[in-house]
């Protein structure tokens, strides 16, 4: 199976041509790809199909098996392979995803791709929506819930995923493997939750950590750096546009006045190859 390895601010990524690779169990190949001692080693395995209502369809199994509506970083990982092997000449595609129709646009600068942004679509605000159990029609903003003796105040939206931004003075000083995964798997949270722990730099500055549902820590998450601005402005920490710095670099994330956030950064390949397994 021919294959080319990317990453986005080190959010890493197995991508595979479905037109012409035939996978038979998506969960099982996810697993193995995905291990980092007897596979390629990735956060997800990404594989690209044809859809009838875009450009193409975009298919993201985490390393854990599971399949994920959506992924901001997988997105510009896509946008620029599907660019550059020739599989489309369009600088503006549209993928079909499980969390609906996502935008990504290549951007040049002097003839040379300088960025991809992505339209991430309209950030989804209430419990009904993220899922988070509670009142569906209302939004759950620094909304206090308890862990393990200790309360934390969260802000609790989807982005095509659901998501649980907790803000903190020091993400440095948490202990992300600890908490992460029983924050996802709180009874709050019906479909589990992507959880971000986030530190106000300045209005225009936010810094964070992240323990992803499905593939738990990883140094870059673009819905997630997504939520955290909306959480951010919801909460009145920032304006409607943000440097996110993450462990892998930094995203610009700009929330639209026609309400639909917009994600910049950085999409590189780092190998291609046959897997034999």
């Amino acid at each position: 199976m021919q294959f080319t390895k990317w990453h986005g601010l080190g959010n890493d990524f197995v991508i595979i041509n479905g037109l012409s690779e035939h996978i038979v169990d998506y969960r099982s190949q996810a697993l193995a790809v995905c291990d980092r001692n007897f596979g390629i080693g990735a956060d997800g395995l990404v594989v690209m199909l044809p859809s009838d209502i875009a450009d193409f369809k975009m298919r993201i199994f985490n390393s854990d098996g599971s399949e994920a509506d959506m992924c901001g970083n997988a997105t510009r990982c896509v946008a620029r392979y599907l660019y550059e092997t020739g599989l489309t000449d369009k600088t503006v595609i549209t993928l079909d995803t499980l969390a609906g129709i996502i935008t990504p646009e290549l951007i040049f600068e002097n003839d040379k791709l300088s960025t991809v942004k992505v339209d991430m679509g309209e950030p989804k605000l209430t419990r009904g929506e993220t899922p988070m159990v509670g009142n569906a029609g209302e939004q759950a903003v620094n909304v206090p819930i308890e862990v393990d003796g200790q309360t934390y105040h969260v802000t609790a939206l989807s982005m095509g995923n659901p998501h649980c931004v907790i803000f903190v003075d020091d993400v440095s000083k948490v202990n992300l493997s600890a908490i992460g995964p029983k924050i996802e798997t709180h009874s709050l949270f019906p479909k589990k939750a992507n959880v971000e722990f986030i530190q106000v730099i300045n209005r225009e500055t936010l810094k964070m950590r992240v323990w992803e549902r499905g593939a738990g820590i990883t140094k870059a998450c673009g819905t997630g750096a997504s939520a955290a601005l909306v959480a951010a402005v919801l909460n009145g920490h920032t304006d409607r546009q943000a440097i996110v710095k993450l462990d892998g670099g930094d995203l610009f994330i700009q929330w639209g006045e026609n309400n639909h956030i917009y994600k910049s950064g950085p999409a590189v390949e780092v190998f291609r190859g046959t897997y034999l397994l």
